[in-house]
C-alpha cells in the first residue's frame, strides 16, 4: 500500500536528515547521500562513540527506501514499515540527543569538507493503523 511506502521513504530520510544535522556540527555537508552515510558511520560508529548496530538500521533503512521508491511492484508490508518507523525513532530519539549534550564534535577529521546546504523543513510523521 501507498501509506506504507510513503512510511518507509519518511523513516529514512528522518534518519538521513539526523545524521546530516550532527554533520553540521562538524562543518560537514555532502550532496551525495552516500557520502553523508559514509562520513557518519566513519567518524561516530566506527570511533566507538555510537553502536554498531546503528550501521545496521541505516543500511536497511537505505536499502527499504531504495525499493519504496524506485521499484515499480514492490510492495511495502505494514510489519516492515513499522520496523523502519521504530528504528528511525530509535536513531533520532536515542541515540542523536547522545551527540548533542556532547560538548564537543566526536568528528576525527581535522578538517572536514564543507558545503553550504539550505536545511529541509518537512517532519517526517507516520502512524499504523
Amino acid at each position: 500500500m501507498s501509506k506504507y511506502l510513503d512510511a518507509n521513504n519518511r523513516a529514512y530520510y528522518a534518519i538521513f536528515h539526523s545524521m546530516r544535522a550532527i554533520l553540521a556540527l562538524d562543518g560537514a555537508d555532502f550532496k551525495k547521500h552516500s557520502a553523508v552515510i559514509s562520513f557518519f558511520r566513519e567518524n561516530y560508529i566506527k570511533t566507538g562513540y555510537l553502536e554498531r548496530s546503528l550501521s545496521d538500521i541505516i543500511g536497511r533503512a537505505g536499502i527499504v527506501r531504495n525499493k519504496s521508491d524506485y521499484e515499480d511492484f514492490y510492495i511495502a508490508s505494514k510489519d516492515e514499515a513499522e520496523e523502519q518507523v521504530n528504528d528511525s525513532r530509535l536513531f533520532v530519539k536515542d541515540y542523536i540527543p547522545t551527540i548533542l549534550r556532547s560538548t564537543k564534535s566526536r568528528c576525527t577529521t581535522t578538517t572536514p569538507p564543507t558545503y553550504i546546504f539550505a536545511p529541509q523543513t518537512s517532519t517526517p510523521k507516520y502512524t499504523a493503523q
